[in-house]
């Protein structure tokens, strides 16, 4: 049984920083891409930013230069930092993983609420 645990949302003003975790547990193989999406009220779920094993990172264009994906391997963990958050940038903020068990497939997080607001 495979488990992706999220932490590190809250409530933060504009031009503030956050850090999300999200660390998978259970037998684990490996772990292909991670990466993390966000889905504002009313509105659908959207692309953050993703990175593969090997290091290789994408971005959604509306926060290319404030936040950064990073990975742990050894701690089968994903990070989000963000900077210069926006009031635009609340949402619930869900980490997905593709990761190898017995099987290949995606699993989410539970998400966490950041919200931006003086």
């Amino acid at each position: 049984q495979v488990q992706l645990v999220e932490s590190g949302g809250g409530l933060v003003q504009p031009g503030g920083s956050l850090r999300l975790s999200c660390a998978a547990s259970g037998s684990i193989f490996s772990i292909d891409t991670m990466g993390w999406y966000r889905q504002a009220p009313g509105k659908q779920r959207e692309l953050v930013a993703t990175i593969t094993r090997g290091g290789s990172t994408n971005y959604a264009d509306s926060v290319k230069g404030r936040f950064t994906i990073s990975r742990d391997n050894a701690q089968n963990t994903v990070y989000l930092q963000m900077s210069s958050l926006k009031p635009e940038d609340t949402a619930v903020y869900y980490c997905k993983m593709t990761i190898v068990t017995t099987a290949r497939r995606v699993y989410w997080g539970q998400g966490t609420q950041v919200t931006v607001s003086s």
